[in-house]
């Protein structure tokens, strides 16, 4: 572990919340994968590989939170593009729910125990 500050959150951080994080996105709106990564990059979460989104596209359309069709490229190849089912719009609400519930906790926990001194 290191103690050097980076603009980066950790790896382990994201992998936790990628999911959730492209869902909001995409409740913004219809977008393709790549749009998504970008979004998320401005987000402040880092550039995102399709390697690791990609695959979670893939698993949250599996589970019907998403929908895809394909569109027209304009010039190019055609793109998948990704869309929020009524189903992911209801799982995205309560994940959200939960997710303030979590943050609260954690902030709890890491205000007392630094407050406290205690983050040796």
């Amino acid at each position: 572990m290191t103690t050097e500050a980076t603009n980066e959150e950790p790896a382990a951080w994201l992998r936790g919340v990628i999911e959730l994080a492209a869902a909001a996105v995409l409740a913004e709106g219809d977008n393709h994968g790549y749009a998504v990564a970008q979004r998320l990059n401005e987000a402040g979460f880092g550039r995102m590989k399709g390697g690791v989104l990609y695959p979670v596209l893939a698993r949250l359309e599996s589970e019907g939170i998403l929908s895809s069709t394909w569109a027209a490229g304009e010039g190019g190849p055609g793109r998948k593009v990704y869309s929020l089912t009524a189903s992911g719009s209801r799982w995205l609400a309560e994940q959200s729910t939960r997710w303030g519930r979590f943050a609260e906790r954690m902030d709890q926990l890491l205000t007392t125990n630094v407050q406290k001194g205690r983050t040796t």
